[in-house]
């Protein structure tokens, strides 16, 4: 067909492209209206179409198309019409191609085929670019503000929210001389809107970010009030969001709402999203009702986890059970949407398949899938925990509900740590009996069900000191689940309670194998290489756990602790100042540091922190002692009275506070109110030696006749005491070594021997008298007596050990009849051996 088509000369045989930018009326659509021809063409199929008025030279035909059979005729189609190209009344049709490609009118000629023009040579070089020029400038200018803007948000999502800022406002600065510049150089209408929105939301989002609220709001504003930008109503949605920050819960509402009527309902998931907001303002202003309202909507319209569970928090704030119980029931039909875990188990051989269900077993979409179903399970358990006590008339039919209804659901595994739930509030109701019953219920379950529920049990048996059924739990629940950290924690704790350090080590490290975030087998080996007496790993373990768990008491109690034991009081000082930060009242930690800096001879320093425990605890009997003796060294013995009269008030049975009351009344001059004390002793305790000689002293300088019935007593007394030594030499001979031990006792009373605790927790053997005290032998340096105290942990001493400690405490009585000058606490504790402080619990943290 081509080869019988001849196209009309050109001018222009050089440029092969050239035309194609021409504008060819004969396509303008646009006046096709006017076009009277167009119009008669249309209003009419048949009648012969008159001739075309625009015409475009060199592009007719200039000779008649031949047909097939050789004749050169023109053709008319079946109704009337001219063919294309055909030469009607003499006047030549334009083609309707303009040209053909590649064809030329050299082409015709013979020569070369070359339609890309070759043979012309390279192209010229580019014209160099006018940096000068403002177009120039002005690009340039836009370029840098966009990546400002992307800085800005790289810098945001790196969490520096500070250059995040600076980087926003240099993007903003710039943004605003490109517009100037923009302005003197083309109209205003050619200002690019899309990058003024993207620079002010950005600096506004960095604004909020930063907690500048009022500078995110106006620059909100300024979006929100420039009509050119469009879709910028919903930005409110941000402004709201901070209102709701600032607690301004009224003016929040007002803007979620205006979002609200601004976006139109086809975008669904945004609507639903801005009322969510609002349902949860309702709830911080206590308008549960109004609350109820958006949610009961969101659940009717999209349900959600997060409205389910936010209906069902709103239902059990006014109390509503039946709502509850339908909420709830709402909150486990919403569907995950997520596969099952059949999806990712091979179904054959085929090492393909294998290959692909090996790379999606844990990427991305698989882990954004456990989150989903980890953030279901959290809200169920805690919406189940939370409406089962006040849903029906005992928390445990409560419960008994809630199983039933998740047993008929999709989280069927759920039901089980329900059960166990029910049995850890037996625990929180302290009725022990009903959760061990819960928690055996178990025993024939799986094996992760089992786990848990026997290492509550063998928690339960441990705590109540019951190691052997302890120890019969943990060894089934490590059974069970052979890589449950907390099975394995609790089974190291009952070896360590059996005293196989070595062995209990062993299963610390295997739990931290298997969770190397379970921070109590990590806090329990560091105990046992303290019992082990390797504290250079008990500190590695230590620290390791301080940078996991900064604030925490007991490490840093633990770490100051070890640096005592290892003579380095200056560290272990450093690290008690962190502790009292962290917890400033703890009296122990205050009284610890008062010890070490009265060791190091620092006196001010140690009074300081004894007084300040002794403000947080004033019945610490070592506390008081050691400020009454403070105040009798630096002679101020009235001071010191306040403290031993408490003392005596804490423990009346021992006369010595009461005879350091008497001594400090003498020692400060004021012998009347000694002598009335001495007297109130000996009608307590009339068989003390040491209150009738001071009696007897008293009487004599003071000259009373009292002297002489005081004196008989005395007398009485001390002959009383010689028979009973003689009694107890003869009873020596005649029993042998078995009794070759015993020291002799004062007046009736017998005493037997205690170990104690000294401060590094060795047992130390110290006399510890069971009446109320008699003279003894060595009555030159005052009598021994020996305290037993129980030790009580304060409210801020997690790391304080719960069970009792016997402390004997043995203290010289320094005003006695030498005039010797009194000796502190300090040197008393060390000439006196039998002298023992109390130690600070090391606890085991059982799960």
């Amino acid at each position: 067909m081509m080869q019988n088509v001849h196209l009309a000369p050109e001018t222009d045989e050089d440029d092969l492209y050239s035309g194609y930018n021409d504008y060819n009326p004969t396509y303008d659509t646009e006046e096709l209206e006017n076009d009277t021809a167009f119009q008669q063409a249309v209003r009419t199929s048949h009648g012969r179409r008159p001739p075309i008025t625009a015409k475009i030279p060199n592009t007719a035909a200039t000779r008649p198309i031949a047909t097939g059979y050789g004749s050169k005729t023109s053709l008319t189609s079946s109704l009337g019409r001219p063919m294309t190209g055909a030469i009607q009344d003499g006047v030549a049709r334009p083609m309707t191609a303009v040209r053909a490609a590649g064809f030329t009118k050299a082409a015709l000629r013979g020569s070369a085929f070359d339609p890309l023009g070759q043979s012309r040579g390279p192209a010229p070089p580019l014209e160099a670019k006018n940096e000068d020029s403002p177009e120039e400038k002005i690009r340039q200018l836009e370029k840098k503000v966009n990546e400002l803007v992307e800085e800005s948000c790289i810098a945001n999502s790196c969490g520096d929210l500070k250059l995040a800022l600076e980087k926003a406002k240099d993007a903003g600065r710039k943004e605003r001389v490109l517009v100037r510049q923009r302005e003197q150089v083309t109209t205003p209408e050619n200002i690019n809107l899309d990058l003024t929105y993207s620079v002010l939301f950005n600096l506004a989002s960095q604004y909020s970010a930063n907690e500048m609220y009022a500078e995110a709001l106006n620059t909100y504003q300024v979006i929100v009030k420039n009509k050119m930008f469009s879709n910028a109503g919903r930005l409110k949605v941000n402004m709201g969001n901070i209102y709701l920050k600032q607690r301004n819960y009224s003016k929040a509402i007002k803007f979620y709402r205006m979002a609200l009527d601004q976006i139109p309902s086809v975008h669904k998931e945004m609507r639903i999203k801005i009322m969510q907001n609002i349902g949860v303002t309702f709830i911080k202003t206590g308008q549960y009702s109004d609350a109820i309202n958006s949610f009961e909507h969101i659940m009717s319209m999209a349900p959600n986890l997060k409205a389910g569970f936010n209906l069902i928090l709103s239902y059990f704030a006014v109390g509503d059970r039946e709502k509850m119980k339908k909420a709830f029931q709402k909150l486990i039909a919403v569907p995950l949407e997520i596969d099952e875990d059949d999806k990712y188990i091979s179904p054959s051989d085929d090492p393909h398949t294998n290959l692909v269900i090996e790379a999606i077993k844990n990427d991305h979409l698989r882990q954004m899938e456990r989150e989903r179903k980890a953030m279901a399970e959290k809200y169920i358990m805690t919406a189940a925990k939370l409406i089962a006590p006040v849903i029906e008339t005992s928390f445990a039919i409560g419960y008994d509900w809630c199983v039933e209804v998740v047993k008929a659901s999709q989280y069927v595994e759920l039901a089980n740590d329900l059960e166990i739930n029910k049995a850890i509030t037996y625990l929180r109701q302290k009725d022990f009996n009903q959760a061990v019953e819960t928690l055996k219920m178990f025993e024939k379950k799986d094996s992760r069900v089992k786990s848990a529920a026997a290492t509550n049990l063998s928690f339960l048996y441990y705590l109540e000191n019951e190691f052997t059924q302890a120890n019969s739990y943990a060894d089934l629940a490590v059974n069970s689940d052979r890589y449950n950290p907390s099975a394995l924690t609790n089974k190291g704790n009952t070896v360590f309670a059996n005293g196989d350090y070595e062995k209990a080590a062993e299963f610390y490290k295997e739990a931290l194998r298997n969770d190397s975030s379970c921070t109590e087998a990590l806090y329990n080996i560091g105990l046992t290489y303290k019992k082990l007496n390797r504290l250079d790993e008990a500190l590695d373990c230590f620290l390791k756990l301080h940078a996991i768990l900064r604030n925490s008491a007991q490490v840093l109690y633990q770490i100051a602790n070890v640096y005592e034991i290892m003579e380095d009081p200056n560290q272990s000082i450093e690290w008690l100042m962190q502790l009292i930060s962290v917890v400033p009242t703890d009296s122990r930690a205050l009284s610890k540091l008062g010890e070490l800096y009265d060791n190091e001879g620092d006196k001010s320093q140690a009074f300081q922190y004894y007084y300040e425990s002794y403000r947080y605890f004033p019945s610490n009997i070592e506390v008081i002692e050691w400020l009454g003796a403070y105040y009798i060294d630096t002679q101020f013995c009235e001071k010191a009275i306040k403290y031993f009269e408490r003392a005596a008030l804490i423990q009346p049975t021992q006369v010595k506070w009461q005879l350091m009351v008497a001594s400090c009344y003498r020692r400060s001059g004021n012998y009347q109110k000694a002598l009335d004390t001495y007297k109130d002793i000996h009608r307590k305790f009339p068989e003390n030696v040491e209150c009738l000689r001071f009696l007897v002293r008293l009487c004599t300088d003071i000259g009373l006749k009292e002297v002489q019935e005081y004196a008989t007593k005395l007398k009485r007394l001390e002959k009383m005491k010689e028979i009973r030594e003689q009694r107890i030499k003869s009873g020596r001979d005649i029993s042998g070594s078995a009794r070759s031990k015993r020291e002799g006792s004062s007046g009736s009373g017998t005493y037997d021997l205690r170990a104690g605790r000294d401060l590094k927790g060795h047992q130390v053997q110290s006399p510890h008298f069971t009446d109320s005290g008699q003279n003894s032998s060595s009555s030159s340096k005052g009598e021994r007596l020996s305290v037993k105290l129980r030790s009580l942990p304060g409210t801020n001493e997690p790391y304080e050990s719960s069970s009792n400690k016997e402390i004997d405490a043995s203290y010289v009585d320094p005003l006695g009849p030498q005039t010797e000058r009194p000796k502190t606490a300090a040197k008393k504790r060390i000439e006196d051996d039998d002298f023992a402080d109390e130690e600070l619990g090391d606890d085991l943290l059982p799960e």
